[in-house]
């Protein structure tokens, strides 16, 4: 078995439009929901030994601060990727570690982490993670797999989905930060 960690990216700034969209930071809101998401994955119990992360600057800046302590392999191939792109990359970079954790982008991680549910294996997490994966969302997949080029859809289920609106109300899509 594997576990496989998904983070996507805190809220991004669109306070500068001259800016492309790689480059775009993290407004005010996605710093507290990175750093609130980043104590949250190191409180979760899981040691995540490899971290794979699109080279965006925001998913950099959510990394940053979420101070979850693993270093990360940026692979340009995780901007924007599909769940094709997703996987070929987790494939190609899982090595041989049991728990990975990927920081990326929608609609990518959340159509990732619904095609590697087995449709037994759907559950009340699997109808949150349906509905939407919001920014700074963390889920965390059990693969039924012995190593990484193994990944498929059907492969897994989710036991774990936080947003951060779960750990901090204020972070709901209701309320605005000043």
């Amino acid at each position: 078995m594997k576990l496989l960690g998904l983070l996507r990216h805190a809220k991004s700034d669109w306070d500068d439009m001259s800016l492309r969209d790689f480059d775009r930071g993290l407004n005010a809101r996605g710093r507290k929901g990175a750093a609130l998401m980043g104590k949250h994955l190191k409180a979760h119990g899981v040691k995540w030994e490899r971290l794979l992360a699109s080279p965006a600057e925001r998913v950099q800046r959510t990394l940053e601060a979420s101070g979850i302590g693993v270093t990360p392999e940026f692979h340009k191939e995780l901007y924007l990727a599909d769940t094709d792109g997703l996987i070929a990359t987790i494939r190609k970079h899982g090595g041989d570690t049991d728990a990975l954790l990927v920081a990326a982008h929608n609609p990518g991680l959340q159509e990732l982490a619904l095609d590697l549910v087995a449709p037994t294996s759907e559950n009340d997490i699997f109808a949150e993670v349906m509905v939407k994966y919001p920014t700074a969302s963390f889920a965390v997949l059990e693969l039924d797999i012995d190593n990484w080029s193994q990944v498929r859809a059907g492969c897994g289920k989710l036991v774990h989905f936080a947003r951060p609106r779960d750990l901090d109300p204020e972070l709901g899509p209701e309320k605005v930060i000043q």
